[in-house]
């Protein structure tokens, strides 16, 4: 199982602590955790899993006191009140991390993970991602402890399938206002409509925009089935997120509560990974069952190429190439 597959990289230098779980000493506390996310996302999940770890191996002396669907703001929001020490912890998909930390933006370069299992061993890498940690957490006040997975964001669109880069001519594709994303589909030969989130049902009901592109689980759950017809399986730049707690709380937990807190986020991670694989397929399903069709490109390392063309114009703000070339060695082992 993929648990078990990454099980030793990850947590083994949080293991070293569990048998010691029984000696350890927590001073009685409550953990503040918010995600603009309802119930049911994987950003619910894991915070949940961490929820359930943290009280049962504190013995109830830390709780997890938890704020859903926005009740604490939106995900920016909720990075700025990590800063505050008025959230301690927080899931947050990288895009909304990134207007705080250019670092962050490593993580969303368009192809950085062509296959799903990249993700797996780069975020397994804890040297790597200690680091990366660190500039994070100096730069925007919160540091990833784990990072979540989620599906690729595949392309929709209401009027062709899409199975060759030409076809993307004449369509209009809703894309979020990320820079990344945006000169993504320009290197495609498209200019992209940053629409609001809020406005992109109507939109494409409107034919204001002929498509998006989002994971196959946002897809499910804003009904796009009812707005769009074809799915083009497209792996340009797959959900992922850290689980962020507060760099100033964090700094002042004392040795035992801090290595409880690491290995939870650890622990949640892989939880959401495995729980994420299969929702990502059931949403998928659901799609096709009311009646959306998926295909294959036939051409993806064109998309690719290009794509990865507009790297440059980023590698500087997120540190230099040398961290990119250092992630994509880890990866290729």
């Amino acid at each position: 199982m993929l648990k078990h597959f990454f099980l030793a990289t990850l947590l083994l230098p949080a293991l070293a602590f569990a048998g010691a779980t029984q000696a350890a000493q927590y001073q009685k506390m409550t953990v503040r955790a918010a995600t603009a996310n309802p119930p049911g996302s994987l950003h619910v999940t894991a915070i949940e899993k961490f929820r359930e770890i943290v009280e049962k191996d504190s013995g109830g002396m830390i709780t997890v006191q938890t704020f859903y669907g926005g009740s604490m703001g939106d995900e920016q929001a909720n990075v700025k009140q990590l800063r505050t020490e008025e959230l301690h912890l927080t899931v947050v998909a990288c895009g909304n991390l990134t207007p705080f930390s250019a670092r962050a933006s490593l993580f969303i370069l368009p192809y950085i993970f062509p296959a799903l299992q990249d993700a797996y061993k780069l975020f397994s890498n804890q040297d790597f991602m200690t680091k990366q940690a660190d500039v994070i957490a100096q730069q925007s006040g919160g540091r990833p402890l784990s990072w979540l997975v989620g599906g690729y964001r595949v392309l929709t669109n209401s009027k062709k399938p899409i199975a060759v880069l030409a076809d993307l001519r004449g369509l209009k594709i809703r894309v979020p206002p990320v820079e990344i994303q945006l000169d993504a589909f320009r290197s495609w030969g498209v200019e992209p409509h940053p629409l609001a989130w809020t406005e992109t049902f109507n939109g494409l009901q409107q034919g204001v925009v002929d498509g998006q592109e989002n994971p196959h689980g946002i897809n499910r759950d804003q009904k796009f089935w009812e707005v769009q017809k074809y799915i083009t399986d497209l792996h340009y730049m797959l959900w992922v997120g850290p689980m962020l707690v507060s760099e100033r709380w964090y700094r002042k937990l004392s040795a035992d509560t801090k290595a409880l807190v690491d290995r939870a986020a650890k622990e949640a991670a892989l939880y959401e990974w495995e729980w994420s694989q299969k929702d990502v397929e059931k949403a998928k399903d659901d799609c096709l069952s009311h009646g959306m069709k998926e295909n294959a490109l036939k051409d993806e390392d064109q998309w690719m190429a290009r794509a990865r063309g507009i790297w440059p114009k980023f590698t500087d703000k997120i540190g230099g190439r040398a961290i990119v070339d250092e992630a994509l060695a880890i990866m290729s082992k």
